[in-house]
C-alpha cells in the first residue's frame, strides 16, 4: 500500500499447511511423495498468502485464498485461461491438479492453488508493486509480449467474470449509461454499497469519471471484447537476464484476468508502469515517464499495430481504467479485512486520486502526448495510402 513493508492481510503459509496441500496434489515426479518440503520464500505482498516451496529437486508456487476473495469456480476460470495461453505457445506456469482432478485444493474457508515455478529470472520480485520499468528495453519487451498475449487470448471463449473483490472489469466504463451501471454494481455488491454509504460516491463519480467514460464509450462499442491479463506490470513477468536489455521470458498471475478489451489491458499496463504513484503520494506531484510510454507502445505495435479506433480509445480510457478495480479494493478492505485506513486510501488515493491526477497538468501532458502519437500515426497511414 506504500513504500514501507506492512503487516500481511492474511497469515503466512505454514510448512504443515503446505505439506497437507501438496499431499492432495498429483506429484510432479515419482520421488516427490517422499521428498523433504522446504518453504524457501514468503510473498511480502500484503493482499496475498503465497510461497515458493522446494520439494526434493523441484519447486512449486503455492497460493492461498479466502473464499470471500476467490471461489473454486473463479480460480477454475483463471486456470482454464492459463491452459489456453499455454496451448497458444505462451510461457505461463502450469497449474498442478489435485488427486480428484481439479486444479483447486479446498480446505474449509480457504482454497489453494499450486503452480510450477515460472521459467526465467524473477527480476522484479522484490520491487514495489506497480513500480516503473528499470529500463526502456524492459518496457519495449513488455509491450511486445503483451501484444503476443492478446493475439493468443483473442479466441478464449468464456464470458466475463462476475464483478467481485480485487477484480477488474469494464461493466461501467463500457456502459451506455454509466450511472445506471454504477447503480447496478452497488445493488449486486451490497458490501461495497455499505462501504461507500458515508461517501458522496455518485457526486465523486459524476465529477471525476463520468465525462471521460462518456468520451470513451463510443469507441469501445466499435471494438471486440476479449480476455486480457488485467495486471500487466514488470513484477508479473519473468526475464531473460538482469541487464537493461533483458527480454520477457514468461507471464504469470492471472488473478485479475477478465474479458474486457485489448486496449483496456494496454491502458492498465501504461497506468501501472509509466506513472510512479508512490512518488505522487510522497511528493504531491509526479510526471509520467513519456519515454517508457513510447517504448511500451512501440513494442506493442511491432506485434499488434493499433488501429485508429483503438488509438483513440486508449487515450480516453486511460484516466478511468482504474476505477472498477479501485472500487473492488474499497470493498475488500472495508468488508473483508476490515481495514478502514486502507479502504479510505483505496477510495481517496486510488479511485479519486488517480482520476484527479489526469485532470492536472501532469496527467494532461500524458494525454496530449498520446493524442500526438495518434495524430502522427494517422498521418503516416494516410501518407502510406497515397503512396
Amino acid at each position: 500500500m506504500g513504500k514501507e513493508l506492512v503487516a500481511l492481510d492474511w497469515p503466512s503459509l505454514t510448512e504443515k499447511e503446505v505439506r497437507a496441500v501438496l499431499r492432495r496434489c498429483q506429484p510432479l515426479d515419482v520421488a516427490w511423495k517422499n521428498s523433504e518440503i522446504d518453504v524457501v520464500w514468503y510473498s511480502p505482498r500484503p493482499m496475498s498468502a503465497a510461497s515458493l516451496v522446494r520439494v526434493g529437486d523441484s519447486s512449486v508456487f503455492v497460493k492461498r485464498h479466502h473464499r470471500a476473495v476467490r471461489t473454486p469456480d473463479q480460480l477454475g476460470v483463471e486456470h482454464a485461461f492459463a491452459n489456453h495461453l499455454r496451448r497458444r505457445g505462451l510461457t505461463v506456469p502450469r497449474v498442478l491438479r489435485s488427486l480428484d482432478g481439479t486444479t483447486v485444493v479446498e480446505d474449509g474457508e480457504f482454497v489453494y492453488e499450486v503452480h510450477e515455478t515460472a521459467s526465467g529470472i524473477d527480476l522484479y520480485r522484490d520491487v514495489l508493486s506497480w513500480a516503473p520499468f528499470m529500463s526502456l528495453g524492459h518496457a519495449r519487451s513488455a509491450g511486445r509480449t503483451l501484444a503476443t498475449f492478446h493475439e493468443a487470448s483473442r479466441d478464449f471463449p468464456l464470458p466475463s467474470r462476475p464483478q467481485g473483490v480485487l477484480m477488474s472489469s469494464t461493466a461501467i466504463v463500457a456502459a451506455r449509461e454509466p450511472l445506471a451501471a454504477l447503480g447496478r454494481l452497488l445493488d449486486a455488491r451490497p458490501r461495497l454499497a455499505r462501504a461507500v454509504a458515508s461517501r458522496r460516491l455518485i457526486d465523486d463519480f459524476t465529477r471525476h469519471h463520468l465525462v471521460a467514460i462518456q468520451r470513451v464509450a463510443p469507441f469501445l462499442t466499435r471494438l471486440a471484447p476479449q480476455w486480457g491479463h488485467g495486471d500487466w506490470h514488470p513484477s508479473n513477468l519473468t526475464w531473460s537476464s538482469t541487464t537493461p536489455q533483458a527480454a520477457v521470458v514468461g507471464v504469470f498471475d492471472l488473478s485479475l484476468a477478465n474479458r474486457t478489451f485489448a486496449v483496456h489491458d494496454l491502458a492498465i499496463a501504461l497506468e501501472r508502469t509509466a506513472i510512479d504513484w508512490l512518488d505522487l503520494a510522497d511528493q504531491g506531484r509526479v510526471d509520467a515517464d513519456l519515454a517508457a510510454v513510447d517504448a511500451l507502445l512501440d513494442g506493442y505495435c511491432e506485434v499488434r499495430p493499433l488501429d485508429e479506433v483503438e488509438t483513440a480509445a486508449l487515450t480516453e480510457l486511460l484516466p478511468v481504467v482504474h476505477l472498477e478495480y479501485a472500487l473492488s479494493e474499497v470493498e475488500y478492505f472495508a468488508a473483508i479485512v476490515r481495514s478502514e485506513a486502507n479502504a479510505n486510501l483505496a477510495y481517496d488515493g486510488y479511485f479519486l486520486g488517480h482520476a484527479r491526477w489526469f485532470e492536472g497538468d501532469a496527467g494532461s501532458a500524458l494525454l496530449t502526448h498520446l493524442r500526438g502519437r495518434a495524430e502522427c500515426s494517422k498521418v503516416r497511414h494516410e501518407d502510406g495510402l497515397r503512396a
